[in-house]
């Protein structure tokens, strides 16, 4: 039987890591209010999210994909690397399509975007906390075409090509921080984010660095990254 359903048992435990106060709050509420369940924590970045998580030993993150410094994704790896017993629900207002196969490689149990429902977003909180894995079912049946090799838009073909931090050195790219602001936000060199900036024009055969910034712009606008 799951905790949430146990007779007499303390409520499940939710650490809410969401770099916005005015949508965790929301999120709390809707939590505390609809589904019974407590939060046990709050967090807007990776170091306080694995303090909390230690220390809490919470049931269920309910985790957004930006974050203060680091990305989310960059979390789910470190629960998985350091063996922690947490199922993790990715809440984001990224395109599921770009960030959910991502999202469940690196641990995540599910992924759904901030778009949908209330009802929708507790239907996923529930299937998560009893240890089911959530996709809403738009992205099953683009995950089962990608598997039966239907190929994706050319756009979103090449976007795909990114690995995940240099996808995060886009979008910051996008957003028109400067190679100084992303390695201080990153934790990184900046010829380590040099090096990164390489590697994307490359894979999306851009051709200097203002096509870099031009088409990093237009995606964020677009996609709301």
């Amino acid at each position: 039987m799951p905790k949430s359903e146990t007779k007499d048992a303390s409520p499940c435990k939710v650490l809410l890591v969401e770099d916005h106060p005015m949508f965790r709050d929301h999120l709390g509420q809707l939590i505390n209010r609809d589904l019974g369940m407590s939060v046990c924590g709050e967090a807007d970045n990776i170091r306080d999210a694995m303090r909390l998580i230690h220390e809490t030993k919470p049931d269920i993150a309910i985790v957004d994909i930006t974050l203060r410094g680091s990305s989310g994704l960059e979390l789910l790896k470190d629960i998985k690397a350091q063996g922690l017993s947490v199922n993790v629900l990715v809440l984001s207002m990224h395109d599921e399509e770009l960030y959910a196969e991502r999202a469940l490689r690196a641990g995540a149990k599910g992924y759904i975007t901030k778009n949908e429902a209330s009802t929708e977003v507790i239907k996923a909180i529930r299937c998560v906390m009893n240890g089911e894995v959530y996709a809403s079912r738009q992205m099953t049946t683009k995950l089962l075409e990608r598997m039966t090799q239907k190929r994706s838009s050319p756009e979103l073909a090449g976007m795909e090509t990114l690995a995940d931090r240099e996808l995060e050195v886009f979008q910051m790219l996008g957003r028109g921080r400067s190679t100084r602001e992303i390695a201080q936000s990153l934790s990184l060199g900046e010829s380590t984010v040099e090096t990164y900036r390489a590697r994307i024009k490359e894979k999306l055969q851009l051709r200097s660095a203002a096509e870099l910034y031009l088409r990093a712009g237009q995606w964020v606008r677009e996609h709301g990254a």
